[in-house]
């Protein structure tokens, strides 16, 4: 996976992740973009494999961009909070292409 690094701009507004039982609002500074998934900080552990649903919405694309992932990992603690990745499956080509301007854009 190929990280692109977030500074203090709000290049994002807040994103969504949502699974059958859970749903998080997390703030721009706590996501981290990839060409193939999302990493994310939380308070809540979410169990491996867990398949999710994203929203995320930017000034490149302002219209709600939907993603379906599996949570691949995640680790930490209850006290330090808790980092999840995801790795994003069933993308359409035009999907990934915006992914992928997103993990590598000037923003970022």
């Amino acid at each position: 996976m190929s990280a692109s690094k977030l500074g203090n701009s709000d290049i994002f507004q807040p994103v969504t992740v949502q699974a059958q039982t859970t749903r998080l609002n997390l703030p721009a500074s706590a996501v981290r973009i990839h060409k193939s998934g999302i990493e994310f900080r939380t308070a809540t552990a979410i169990p491996a494999w867990t398949e999710m649903t994203i929203d995320l919405q930017t000034p490149l694309y302002p219209k709600k961009f939907h993603c379906t992932g599996v949570v691949v990992a995640c680790s930490g603690n209850r006290h330090a909070g808790y980092r999840v990745s995801m790795v994003f499956t069933g993308l359409s080509s035009k999907a990934q292409a915006r992914l992928s301007s997103l993990a590598y854009s000037s923003l970022a």
